[in-house]
C-alpha cells in the first residue's frame, strides 16, 4: 500500500508552479509578488526535508501521477541522490530570491526591471525539482526545458547588448542540445518501447552492444553540453557572467548541476552495466585543466569564477568516470558542496560590484580596509573552492582522490594528479582576487576605493547565511559523506527499478 507521505513528492513542482501564476496575476502588485515568492520558495525546503528523510529511512520513494501506470504513466520518484539535490536547490533559490529582495529600488530597475521576474524564478524552482523528480526520461526533458525557457528570460532581463548577446549565444547552445535530446528520446522509445527508467533499466541491457553504445553516447552528449563538460564547455563563461548578480548566483549553483544529475542518474541506473569509464576521466581530466587555465587567465572576476565552475564540474565527472562506490560517494558529496559554494561566491561578487562598482581585478583595491565584513564573506568561499583543509571543499577532493588511488589504472592516477593541480591553480585564482581586489591599490587611472561603506543589510545576510551554509556542510561533512555513501549504494544496488516496478508488470 502507498503511503499517503509520497503525495509530497509533487509538491516541489507544484507549489512554485502554482506560486508562479499567482505572482503573474499580480504583477502589478511587486510587494505581493515578493511575498507570494517568498512564501512559495518558504515551503519547498521544509518538503524536501521529509523527502530527504523519508528517502533516508523508508528507501526509495515513488508516485504514479494520477495513478495511470506504465507506459502512460508519468513516475515521479526520490531517492537519497534526488532528495538531496532537492533540499540544497531549493536552499540556494530561496537564498537567491532573498538577495534580490534586498535591492534598492534603483538596483531593481537596472537589474531585475519587470514585474516577469518573480513568476519565472518560480518556474525555474519548479523546473529543476522536476528534473531532479523525474522517473522517466521524457519528463527530464520536460523539466529541462522549464528551466531552460526561464533561464532565456532571466538571462535578458534589463534588455542591454551584452546580454542580450550572451542569451542569444546560451539559447542556440540548449536547443541544439534540447533537439538531440529529442533525436535520443526518439531512439530509446524504438528501441525499447519505453522512456520509463526503471523499465529502461531492465530493457537496455538486452539490446545488442552497438544499439547500446550509440543510445548511451547520445544522452551523454547531450547532458555534457547541460553540464558544460569539455569539450562541449565554451558557452557558459560568456553567458554566465553578464546576468544580474541574482540570476548569475543561481545559474552558477544549479543549472550545470542539473545535468550533472542526468550524467549521474543514467550512468548508474542505465548504463552500470558499461560505465564508458575512460572517455568520462579523458573528459573529466580536460575540463579540469581546460577551465583552470581559462580563470587562470582572466581579470573579471565573475569571468574567473565562471571558469573554475567549469574545471570543478570536472571533479564530478571524475568520480562518475570511476564508476566506484567511492567514486560515486566523491561526485554526490562534491556536487552538493560545489551547489552551495558557487552560490555563496556569486552572492559575495554581487556585493562587491556594489561597493566598487566593478568586478574587474583592475579596478578595485583596497577594500578590505573599505569593508572588512565583505572580505571576510570573500574569503571563506574563496578558501573552500581551493579545498583548504578542513572546509569541505578539501573533503570532498580527499574523497575523489581517494576514490582515484584505490582504482589505480594509468587513467585514474593521472586523474589524481590533474586534481591536485586544478585545486593549487584554483587556490592561485582565488588568492589573484583576494590580492589584488582588498589589499593591493587600484590601477592608474582606476577610481579610488571608497572609505568606509555600509553594506545592504538584507543582501549581506542573506549572503552570510549562504557561505553558513557552506561551513555548516563542513561541519556535517562526516554525516553527509555517510549519507553520498548510502546514496550511491542506492544508485548501485537496484533498489530504483525494483521499487518504482514493484507494483507494475514490467
Amino acid at each position: 500500500m502507498i503511503s499517503s507521505l509520497t503525495n509530497l513528492l509533487p509538491l516541489p513542482i507544484l507549489v512554485p508552479l502554482l506560486g508562479a501564476g499567482v505572482a503573474l496575476l499580480l504583477g502589478h502588485r511587486p510587494r505581493a509578488q515578493r511575498m507570494v515568492t517568498t512564501l512559495c520558495l518558504l515551503a519547498v525546503p521544509v518538503i524536501t526535508s521529509v523527502l530527504l528523510y523519508l528517502a533516508d529511512t523508508r528507501g526509495v520513494q515513488h508516485l504514479w501521477v494520477g495513478g495511470w501506470r506504465p507506459p502512460l504513466g508519468i513516475a515521479l520518484v526520490s531517492d537519497r541522490l534526488s532528495a538531496l539535490m532537492l533540499l540544497v536547490a531549493s536552499l540556494v533559490t530561496l537564498s537567491v530570491h532573498v538577495f534580490a529582495t534586498g535591492q534598492d529600488d534603483e538596483e531593481r530597475k537596472v537589474e531585475t526591471p519587470v514585474s516577469i521576474f518573480h513568476p519565472t524564478f518560480l518556474l525555474l524552482s519548479a523546473g529543476v525539482s522536476n528534473a531532479f523528480l523525474a522517473g522517466d526520461l521524457f519528463n527530464l526533458f520536460v523539466g529541462f526545458e522549464m528551466l531552460l525557457f526561464s533561464s532565456y528570460v532571466l538571462l535578458t532581463l534589463g534588455g542591454t547588448a551584452d546580454r542580450i548577446r550572451a542569451g542569444s549565444t546560451y539559447v542556440v547552445v540548449n536547443l541544439l542540445s534540447s533537439t538531440l535530446f529529442l533525436m535520443a528520446l526518439t531512439a530509446v522509445y524504438a528501441a525499447t518501447g519505453t522512456v520509463n527508467i526503471a523499465q529502461l533499466s531492465l530493457r537496455l541491457p538486452e539490446l545488442d552492444d552497438h544499439a547500446q553504445g550509440a543510445l548511451q553516447m547520445i544522452l551523454l552528449v547531450v547532458f555534457a553540453i547541460k553540464a558544460a563538460v569539455f569539450p562541449l564547455w565554451a558557452w557558459l563563461p560568456d553567458s554566465y557572467p553578464t546576468a544580474p548578480a541574482p540570476v548569475t548566483a543561481v545559474f552558477a549553483g544549479l543549472l550545470t548541476k542539473v545535468g550533472v544529475y542526468a550524467i549521474l542518474r543514467t550512468q548508474t541506473v542505465l548504463f552500470d552495466h558499461r560505465p564508458l569509464s575512460p572517455v568520462l576521466l579523458v573528459a573529466a581530466l580536460l575540463t579540469m585543466l581546460v577551465g583552470i587555465a581559462g580563470a587562470v587567465a582572466q581579470v573579471e572576476i565573475k569571468r574567473i569564477l565562471s571558469f573554475t565552475l567549469v574545471s570543478h564540474i570536472g571533479y564530478m565527472t571524475f568520480g562518475i568516470g570511476l564508476a566506484t562506490p567511492e567514486g560515486l560517494s566523491g561526485a554526490i558529496f562534491y556536487t552538493a558542496h560545489h551547489i552551495t559554494i558557487q552560490t555563496a561566491l556569486f552572492l559575495v561578487v554581487g556585493l562587491i560590484e556594489r561597493v566598487g562598482g566593478s568586478t574587474s581585478i583592475d579596478r578595485l583595491g583596497r577594500l578590505a580596509s573599505a569593508s572588512p565584513a565583505l572580505a571576510a564573506l570573500f574569503f571563506v568561499p574563496a578558501m573552500n573552492l581551493a579545498g583548504i583543509p578542513p572546509l569541505s571543499g578539501f573533503v570532498g577532493k580527499l574523497g575523489l582522490l581517494n576514490a582515484g588511488v584505490n582504482d589505480g589504472s594509468p587513467l585514474a592516477w593521472l586523474l589524481v594528479v590533474g586534481s591536485v593541480l586544478t585545486s593549487l591553480l584554483t587556490l592561485y585564482a582565488m588568492a589573484k582576487i583576494w590580492s589584488r581586489s582588498f589589499w593591493a591599490d587600484p590601477v592608474e587611472g582606476a577610481p579610488e576605493p571608497p572609505d568606509n561603506v555600509t553594506l545592504p543589510r538584507l543582501q549581506t545576510m542573506t549572503a552570510m547565511a549562504m557561505v553558513g551554509v557552506t561551513l555548516a556542510i563542513t561541519v556535517a561533512a562526516g554525516p553527509l559523506y555517510g549519507y553520498a555513501d548510502r546514496a550511491a549504494d542506492t544508485l548501485r544496488n537496484g533498489d530504483y527499478a525494483r521499487v518504482v516496478l514493484s507494483d507494475v508488470d514490467s
